[in-house]
């Protein structure tokens, strides 16, 4: 692989919409339609799935785990950083040996995750492995240093305990 950096593509703003929310939310989810439903993406030859049902508004639930926050399923609220970063998550699943990135597994709960982590950009793309299939779960910025530094060692500690 070539000694570049990673590029990703442009964020899109809400300002590049004059404010306007609707067509802003219309674009955004042509792009996430176009990367995760209209083509099929692979991660390491295995097919990524999506989890489409419940649809919220008529898009597929994936979407709003990848634009949306909270803690409650029904009360999750559009964030910013997030919908201006819906470009990143294919290029970087698509690009997932690129040595900018850190990848590793973890255990939550009972489900394995993949997480796919641009350090440079500080954003997260975490895949679930399903066995025959992996779904992408959500993206994000990581906006909090604590939170920076806990994927940092849970990376390191991975790396560790591969080559150990």
């Amino acid at each position: 692989m070539k000694n570049s950096h990673l590029q990703l593509p442009e964020i899109i703003t809400l300002e590049e919409f004059g404010g306007n929310i609707i067509t802003y939310l219309e674009v955004i989810y042509s792009i996430f339609y176009r990367d995760f439903v209209t083509s099929r993406p692979t991660f390491e030859g295995r097919r990524l799935g999506l989890k489409k049902y419940p649809l919220i508004e008529g898009k597929e639930y994936t979407f709003y785990h990848f634009t949306h926050d909270g803690d409650i399923e029904t009360e999750r609220l559009p964030n910013l950083r997030r919908l201006e970063r819906i470009p990143f998550p294919r290029p970087m699943i698509d690009q997932s040996k690129h040595p900018d990135l850190k990848v590793w597994r973890n255990k939550r709960g009972t489900k394995e995750r993949i997480l796919i982590f641009f350090e440079v950009e500080n954003y997260l793309v975490v895949l679930e492995d399903r066995g025959e299939y992996i779904l992408p779960w959500t993206a994000y910025l990581v906006e909090f240093g604590n939170k920076r530094n806990r994927l940092l060692a849970e990376y390191d500690a991975y790396i560790n305990a591969e080559t150990a």
